[in-house]
This record gives C-alpha cells, structure tokens and sequence, in this order.
C-alpha cells in the first residue's frame, strides 16, 4: 500500500512538531505549515490524503483555508480548534470537516481518528442500490449526487455516506453509536456531537424534515412520511 500523505497546518510549533513524529511513526508521510495561506500552498502542491487543520491560525483562519483547499477536491479534514463552542464545531464541519478534535487531545486519539477517516474514504465511491426519494430530496448512489427540488446540492462525502445510510435503512431509528460505528468507523462511542453536528448541516442543506430526531435514541429518515 502506498504511503499515506498527511498536512497538519498548525502554527504551535511544538504542536505541529508533536503530531508530525507521532504521524511519522505510524508510517505516514507529513507536511507541515505554520499558517494558513502556507496551508494552502503546501496541500495544492503536495495534494494529500488527509489535513489535520488547525482553527484559529494567523493570516487566514482554519474555515477559509478548509474551503479553499475543498475547492478542487474533497480531501478529508480533521479540524482542531482550542475552544469547545458549539457555533465553532458547526461552521467548522459545514465548510467541509469531516471531523474535529478538541486541544488539549492525546496523540492516540488523533491517530485513532485519521484511520477511521481514511478506511471512510477508501469505502466510498460508488454505493450499491438505486436512486432513492426522500420528499423533494434524492440521492443518486451511483453518481454520489444529490438533488432537492431539481436543484443540486453539494454534500460532503461524510454527509453524503450518513444520509445515504439512514435512508437505505428507512423507517428503523439508529443511535449515535451504531451511526459512528457504520458511518465514520468509530466502535468506542466517541464523537456523538460529530453526529448531532453532521445531522443539523444536512438539516440545513436539506429541509429541517428531512432526518427525525427520536428523543433519547438517535435519528431516522422515514420515506414514505417525508414524501
């Protein structure tokens, strides 16, 4: 298998210097860049598989260097952000997070995090099962495309594989674990707000009606209810 290339954009050197030979030992290549408008430089030249991105950086911020290096191809991002807001955690995964980490966080949580990701984004491509209609919403397995309303509709791949999982199994009610185990690859219960947060975006890209909440469970779409 070829040697995964990993960016972490982090302008603490002794953080940015931390996760790179924590990476290094786990057999990935790393890049590093203390600040945003390098950030972007270095992924457009080095095109990685993966970016560990830091939110408050100098020059540009953690959000506008996450859309532009989103621009072109949907690389994965994990964001790392000092302060436990959730108004942070939502923007930050609305502009194309797949997933985010609080400071101060341990070296093996990361590591655990970056391989679920990628084991994520080896599995998608395209997904078995014909197109399927969700009110004015539908969703094109073979093409990875969304629509509402005739309209297209940018969904990141996370948003994409977690929509597409509820609705290929409508009607049932999945917790926030079994959605972490099947959609991000998580099997410690770790990361239910990546959920909560993955599920108000869709809500907002797609119709607050789109995916029921069912109080102290999880999450459902129901079809034939929506439509």
């Amino acid at each position: 298998m070829a040697t995964r290339t990993i960016v972490v954009v982090e302008d603490e050197a002794s953080i940015a210097s931390a996760i790179a030979a924590r990476l290094r030992s786990e057999g990935f290549a790393v890049e590093v860049a203390g600040d945003g408008l390098e950030g972007v430089d270095l992924c457009q030249r080095v095109r990685p598989d993966l970016v560990v991105l830091d939110l408050m950086l100098p020059g540009i911020d953690g959000l506008e260097v996450c859309r532009r290096i989103q621009k072109d191809r949907p690389v994965p991002v994990i964001m790392l952000t000092a302060r436990d807001s959730e108004t942070d955690l939502l923007v930050g995964l609305a502009v194309g997070a797949d997933d985010y980490l609080t400071k101060p966080f341990s070296p093996r949580e990361l590591v655990a995090r970056i391989h679920a990701v990628l084991r994520r984004m080896e599995r998608t491509g395209v997904l078995p099962g014909p197109s399927v209609t969700i009110g004015d919403v539908e969703l094109e397995p073979a093409t990875r495309r969304v629509r509402r309303a005739g309209e297209a509709v940018h969904l990141t791949p996370t948003e994409f594989d977690l929509l597409h999982f509820l609705a290929s199994r409508q009607g049932a009610v999945l917790t926030r674990d079994q959605l972490l185990a099947e959609v991000w690859g998580y099997r410690d219960g770790s990361g239910a707000r990546t959920v909560d947060s993955h599920v108000r975006d869709l809500r907002r890209k797609l119709g607050a009606d789109l995916i029921r909440t069912v109080h102290g469970v999880g999450y459902a779409v129901d079809i034939e209810a929506t439509a």
